[in-house]
């Protein structure tokens, strides 16, 4: 039986969506899946060797959920107020601890434990003046055309 392919393209850079292609990517690959994740764009930054940088992206996301209920009676424009980016990301960690969520970190290397491949997207690479210092170790520079090679053949493709 032939193993089952899982491809994600990785497009977000922010706290919150650095999750899904972690998560699905270390589960497929716990699960038997070959797996491989084309960071492209602001996803690149999940490469990268420090994430303190990352933030949640309050802004422009109706569906997020707030302390108390508040995203059902306030509106999503005091998102945008100065301050807000900072104090939902300090709030979406201080969940995330303490319900034992592990962080983007530790998430990262056990896919790459797993065996999951990072790419690397080389253009993107090269239009943000990007240097293969940056990012972790363990990744390959790339371009779409290499991803395709895998994408093509892959039973589940997913876009974040």
């Amino acid at each position: 039986m032939e193993q089952k392919k899982l491809a994600i393209i990785a497009t977000k850079g922010s706290l919150d969506w650095g999750y899904p292609p972690f998560i699905l990517g270390s589960t497929a690959a716990a699960l038997g899946y070959d797996v491989e994740i084309f960071f492209t764009f602001y996803g690149l930054q999940l490469l990268k060797k420090n994430l303190d940088h990352l933030r949640v992206t309050p802004l422009g996301n109706p569906g997020m959920p707030m302390p108390g209920g508040m995203e059902k009676w306030m509106p999503v424009l005091v998102t945008a107020l100065p301050g807000m980016e900072a104090m939902m990301t300090s709030m979406m960690k201080k969940q995330m601890k303490e319900k034992g969520v592990a962080s983007l970190e530790e998430l990262r290397e056990l896919s790459q434990e797993a065996e999951v491949r990072f790419i690397a997207c080389n253009m993107t690479v090269e239009l943000f003046d990007m240097q293969p210092s940056d990012f972790i170790d363990g990744i390959e520079l790339a371009g779409a055309a290499r991803f395709f090679e895998f994408a093509g053949d892959a039973d589940i493709c997913m876009y974040m």
